[in-house]
């Protein structure tokens, strides 16, 4: 029997940057190194770019040989395909074997998934999940991503993009927000960082109460000037994470209808705004959920909140690959 070899890479292909982290079973990330994904009008371009930054890594972990395998979370990443498809903040458009052209080029087994998944997975080996065999993810960013684990696994669906939980639509008709995806009304034009200053400003419109984020371009006011502001007890400020953590924690009571799950775990720079935003959550999860599910689930903050939270999600799919 081969030995166990000790690394996996992790890479978290994002719209703007690509990070490549060398990581161990206890999940440290040993060496990391990035490039900007923008750069490369390919995807032959990209993953030429990534082999090069990530060779000085390999060879201070001891060679590809002491690598077991890559994982990779990206946006549109199919699980079973191992392609990006169609994702609309990235360069190459249409389906992209993302996996297939690293494992040529590495001589690897590769494998891919979204970020909101690779992040469950993360917590499921890494983070608060552990030991848990039935949880949601729920990625508060500039988008609302969720990764969703039952009977400990994770949940793909016949295609490879099940849930979707971002996209669940919380304000039907007119009334409702448009969405990137097409539709109205999502759950992520609300809740994710761009969803909150969206609400801010209009929020803003409607009051004539006093406030930090008066002093703002409402055009230019993010999730973390509306943080800052409710830290320093402003009242608009916590309407408005009031009325964020209200819908998550409505949207939340609808999820548990079908997997009851052990635990909520929250992961992405909202949640830096903590009981501002968790405490309404609960709240309004308790008020909406169904009274056989009432005061079962615990409400997380993820285990993983670093710079490298989402390589190491990403880490976690390499392990999984069963060895050559």
């Amino acid at each position: 029997m081969n030995e166990v070899k000790p690394y996996v890479i992790g890479v978290d292909l994002g719209g703007t940057n690509t990070v490549f982290g060398i990581v161990n079973q206890r999940g440290d990330v040993l060496y990391d190194d990035s490039i900007r994904t923008q750069e490369f009008s390919t995807a032959e371009a990209f993953v030429e770019a990534g082999v090069v930054c990530l060779k000085p890594l390999i060879e201070k972990a001891g060679g590809i040989d002491q690598i077991k395998a890559m994982g990779i979370g990206a946006p549109n990443g199919n699980y079973y395909t191992g392609s990006i498809e169609y994702a609309p903040n990235l360069p190459w458009k249409g389906i992209v074997p993302l996996s297939k052209m690293f494992s040529d080029a590495l001589g690897i087994p590769v494998a891919m998934t979204n970020d909101a998944n690779a992040a469950a997975l993360g917590e499921m080996i890494y983070g608060v999940a552990r030991g848990m065999k039935n949880f949601i993810v729920i990625t508060l960013g500039t988008g609302v991503g969720s990764g969703i684990v039952i009977n400990g696994q994770l949940v793909y669906g016949h295609d490879g993009f099940a849930g979707e939980l971002g996209h669940v639509t919380m304000v039907r008709g007119a009334e409702g927000r448009q969405c990137g995806c097409g539709r109205t009304g999502c759950l992520e034009t609300y809740c994710s960082a761009t969803g909150v200053a969206r609400s801010a400003r209009e929020i803003l419109a409607k009051t004539t109460k006093p406030s930090l984020l008066r002093e703002l371009d409402p055009e230019k006011i993010t999730s973390l000037d509306v943080s800052i502001a409710a830290g320093k007890g402003d009242e608009v400020a916590k309407e408005i994470f009031e009325f964020t953590g209200k819908m998550l924690g409505e949207a939340c009571a609808d999820f548990t209808a079908f997997s009851s799950p052990e635990a909520y775990i929250f992961f992405g720079g909202l949640t830096k705004a903590g009981d501002l935003i968790m405490k309404p959550i609960e709240e309004a999860y308790n008020n909406h959920v169904m009274p056989i599910f009432k005061g079962k689930a615990k409400f997380l903050v993820s285990g993983l909140m670093s710079s490298n939270a989402a390589v190491l999600g990403a880490s976690a799919l390499g392990w999984d690959i069963p060895e050559e």
